[in-house]
């Protein structure tokens, strides 16, 4: 319980609490003590100032029993202990006890002491030296008195009834003495109300903080610690409600993006188990499956022909010759796919290339009647490129446009030219990270076939994600938010969300803000934050002018492909064909041109044809 960071939390405030409003507290009563105790002093000596100008008249015509009476009435104020007047000798002159009257007092007793402790006349003392508070005895209350000095003045020593010495500087004192209980009982009654408001003060605090701690500290951790036990037991899917806008509230955010990149990292180490595994299993199916589907296929295609005059025994044969065929078929995709390795690069002729792919498809031609047109450019310049993964290229998309093409006057067009490009439209952007080295690439968002680059946008408030067109200059965006002409674009990391925008540059055709893309050991893509055009620049590959390519293309007049599919046929596994593919040629293809630095690109039309364009750099 104690190990809790709430619990700690509440301790340390309550300490300081508990620190603050007690001391608070306890020079609130000593400064209300000493206001009390300070107007009592002032009431006793105006009192005292009162005694002595009442009797004054009758002091100077010795009129004791007028005098004894003044004092005796004051004397009956409960508030007033005692009004005395002694003489120089100490000896008690009036009072309003009467049996203290001929008494001497002690000097050095308490309530004569504070006066008498002085080193100097009574007479220059400030009125606050000659205050003292007392107890008679211990269970007595305090006692507050205050001296007053009778002065000896002219009127004194030259009155025709007294023999006084004009030499003598005081003739007596005046001792007035005043109970101090009420204001104890005050002072008691504050120091009671200053602890019950510590007290309460302190539980309300210590109940106020326990509640916001709570709330705003204990009950995120307790969503973070509950999230991270998820994580470890391995649900990566676990999300955290919206904690609040604060650092906690932050934290968790970051939390569910970092589950969600484990989640897509551990999919990603999956699907790469999953190619490896595969690999492996095309090795193993190589020579432990293809053998036996020869043998199957052979013996039944034997069977076929001497059972010309069994048409039920036949149309068995014929399902286990055509599925057996299918299989070595899934069998020869996993051997392809597997076996993507690196290019064995040699000066190659690309028609010749081309011609020998078109013998070995010539008899799938002729069955389905199908019209190859060939429009190979001549005197083409040699290449550098591995000859016999380019045939495979070729050999899977001619298949393709024959497996395609379901009807009578079926048209198969391949040609082949050398063209000049700017490398805008035509440079693929494999790397993008952002200037902390996170990866900007999203696969998940493919555009034919290649990851995207994918940013965070914030448009006049609203947040949400820009997927950008992977091929420089191309500019076939995928926007998650609307972003209109009149928005005020900020793009970001979406992982740590440092900003892309470069605020040193200006778009030049909107005036608009640019956008800086580092792409590794090749500077950076630069382009309108604003998307306002279709400005982009990127410095690195302008340099190097244009490029020389072969390009190929091979069209059909088939079925086409639906346009929601076109972005996943580079996809591993998936397939438009039904049962009869296995979704793995094209992504081969796509791999095979990714390693030559050439690009794959296609169009098509449901009902209309598919057109494949290959581009093959020259070097």
């Amino acid at each position: 319980m104690l190990k809790k960071i709430s619990v700690k939390l509440i301790f340390v405030v309550s300490i300081t609490s508990i620190l603050i409003i007690g001391i608070y507290s306890y020079f609130n009563v000593k400064s209300q003590s000493e206001v009390l105790l300070s107007e009592v002093e002032r009431h006793a000596h105006q009192l005292s100032e009162t005694v002595k100008n009442s009797t004054r008249f009758d002091m100077l015509f010795n009129q004791r029993d007028r005098i004894q009476e003044i004092i005796t009435t004051i004397g009956k104020d409960k508030e007033i202990n005692a009004v005395r007047i002694l003489n120089k000798e100490g000896m008690i002159t009036y009072s309003s006890h009467q049996n203290d009257i001929g008494h001497m007092l002690d000097k050095n007793a308490e309530s004569c002491y504070v006066c008498h402790a002085e080193d100097q006349p009574i007479s220059k003392l400030e009125i606050k030296d000659r205050t003292r508070i007392y107890k008679p005895t211990d269970d007595s209350p305090r006692i507050m008195g205050v001296i007053n000095p009778i002065q000896n003045e002219p009127s004194c020593y030259e009155a025709p009834c007294h023999a006084h010495s004009s030499e003598s500087t005081i003739l007596g004192v005046l001792d007035v003495t005043i109970l101090l209980d009420d204001v104890d009982e005050q002072l008691r009654a504050n120091t009671v109300r200053e602890i019950i408001f510590a007290v309460v003060s302190i539980t309300a605090i210590g109940l106020l903080i326990g509640f916001f701690v709570a709330h705003w500290i204990n009950r995120p951790v307790k969503e973070l610690v509950n999230a991270t036990n998820q994580v470890a037991l391995g649900n990566f899917n676990y999300s955290i409600d919206k904690l609040g806008n604060d650092e906690l509230g932050i934290l968790g955010d970051s939390f569910n993006k970092m589950t969600k990149k484990l989640e897509e990292m551990r999919q990603q180490i999956f699907q790469s188990d999953k190619m490896a595994s595969l690999g492996q299993l095309a090795a193993g199916v190589a020579h432990e499956i293809n053998n036996p589907l020869t043998g199957v296929l052979t013996y039944s295609s034997y069977l076929l022909k001497r059972t010309k005059d069994n048409p039920e025994m036949q149309e068995d044969l014929q399902v286990i010759v055509r599925e057996t065929m299918r299989s070595r078929e899934i069998v020869k995709g996993l051997l392809d796919f597997a076996r993507q390795s690196a290019p064995k690069k040699n000066k190659i002729n690309v028609n010749e290339v081309i011609e020998r792919a078109f013998k070995v498809v010539t008899n799938q031609l002729k069955i389905k009647q199908i019209t190859l047109n060939t429009e190979l450019e001549k005197d083409l310049p040699n290449i550098v490129a591995d000859a016999n993964q380019i045939q495979q290229v070729m050999l899977n998309l001619l298949l393709n446009a024959i497996d395609a093409i379901d009807k009578k006057e079926g048209i198969i067009t391949i040609s082949t030219s050398e063209i000049s490009l700017s490398p805008k439209g035509i440079t693929h952007i494999k790397h993008a990270v952002c200037p902390k080295n996170h990866s900007l690439l999203d696969p998940e968002y493919k555009l034919e076939g290649n990851s995207t680059i994918k940013l965070k946008v914030n448009a006049n408030g609203t947040e949400g994600f820009i997927n950008l067109d992977p091929i420089y200059g191309r500019n076939k965006n995928y926007f998650g938010i609307t972003v209109s002409n009149k928005s005020t674009v900020e793009l970001s990391c979406p992982q740590c969300g440092i900003s892309l925008i470069n605020s040193g540059k200006r778009c030049p055709d909107c005036g608009g803000p640019v956008y800086r893309i580092p792409i590794p050991q090749k500077g950076f893509l630069e382009g309108c934050a604003s998307f306002k055009d279709n400005w982009q620049e990127w410095d690195f590959v302008d340099r190097e002018g244009n490029k020389k390519f072969i390009e190929i293309k091979i069209t059909d007049n088939g079925c086409g492909i639906a346009r929601e599919n076109l972005n996943k046929i580079f996809d591993p596994f998936f397939s438009t064909k039904g049962q009869k593919g296995n979704g793995l040629g094209l992504s081969v293809i796509w791999g095979i041109m990714d390693n030559h630095n050439g690009t794959i690109g296609v169009t098509s039309e449901v009902n209309v044809g598919t057109t494949f364009t290959l581009r093959l750099p020259e070097y």
